[in-house]
């Protein structure tokens, strides 16, 4: 090629992206915050997409999404969060637990953002009201740290004659504190003695369960958190190793093998997290969208999993549950 058609050539070359910018729109990205590990939350990042689909938003057509996982590892979300509101994003969604959330609503305060907490958003700081969130950020609280009362009452009732219920607690978890004052309020006055165990690594866990056995502590409630969503087969394949009746927060770790679980339907509170996420990028302003809450909670219980650990389950709680594996 002579030297004057090279030339030419790279003024062509210069010219042409300028022009294909002009005529192609650069589709929004939204950043997506999640304290859990993205092989075991699949399931909640499709239901994220159908909330999405629903206001008329798709992955890779009119819409990008940045996925940043943390991996249970909740002193990483504020590098993470950083890093999405750098990029810039035009909505954050922080999910996966009050410490997403909270990740995020460091790293901005002008940037539309929708979570996902299991405790009341308005108690930890994130707003200052359901009805009227204020400023840049609304969302879902799933109540599921606000429910361990009832797990606990639940356990009890199939294990009746347990003095001990252990409660394995990651110590890590932002408003932890109010977690275990709840459950101690909701055995206050039965005569049964909560044996506190802390896990925040697979070591602690270990450590936890090798407790239970020692101490032959008769059931177990495993708290809500983040951190042991994503260690789900893990502890549920520990529980039935040590036979104790375990109680978990999310029907996954009854699916998995777990005892029986109490809580929301999870995917659908990720549907719902794509769908204000959609009404933000139409216009909507996060202020202006009041919490949502759920109205249904459902038990479920594993009755392999009773089988093989010897127990039977009382009929007055399996006449109860919304699903029994069989």
């Amino acid at each position: 090629m002579r030297r004057r058609e090279f030339i030419a050539g790279l003024g062509g070359a210069a010219a042409m992206p300028l022009a294909a910018r002009a005529q192609a729109p650069t589709r929004p990205t939204i950043g997506f915050l999640n304290s859990r590990s993205p092989q075991e939350s699949a399931y909640l990042v499709a239901a994220f997409h159908r909330g999405l689909a629903e206001t008329g938003f798709a992955d890779g057509q009119n819409v990008t999404v940045e996925f940043r996982w943390a991996l249970g590892q909740y002193e990483r979300l504020q590098t993470l969060a950083a890093e999405l509101v750098r990029l810039p994003v035009i909505v954050l969604i922080a999910t996966g637990g009050e410490p997403a959330a909270m990740a995020a609503k460091s790293a901005t305060s002008t940037i539309p953002t929708v979570f996902a907490i299991g405790g009341d958003p308005v108690r930890v700081g994130l707003v200052t009201s359901f009805s009227r969130p204020e400023g840049n950020i609304t969302g879902i609280s799933i109540l599921t740290r606000t429910i361990e009362a009832k797990r606990i009452g639940l356990l009890r009732e199939i294990m009746p004659r347990a003095s001990t219920i252990g409660g394995l607690v990651n110590p890590t978890l932002p408003g932890v504190e109010q977690q275990l004052v709840d459950i101690e309020e909701a055995i206050r006055d039965t005569g049964v003695r909560l044996r506190i165990l802390r896990a925040s690594s697979d070591q602690e866990i270990d450590a936890a369960f090798e407790a239970v056995a020692r101490e032959r502590i008769p059931a177990l409630l495993v708290m809500a958190d983040p951190f042991f969503d994503t260690r789900r087969g893990k502890i549920v394949g520990l529980a039935a190793q040590h036979a104790v009746p375990a109680m978990y927060q999310f029907r996954e770790f009854a699916v998995a093998g777990g005892l029986m679980s109490y809580g929301i339907d999870l995917p659908d509170a990720y549907r719902h997290v794509g769908v204000y996420a959609g009404r933000i990028l139409k216009g909507a302003k996060p202020a202006d969208l009041p919490i949502e809450q759920p109205k249904k909670f459902e038990l479920i219980i594993n009755l392999k999993a009773a089988k093989q650990i010897g127990l039977t389950i009382p009929p007055n709680v399996l006449v109860r549950a919304d699903k029994v594996i069989r």
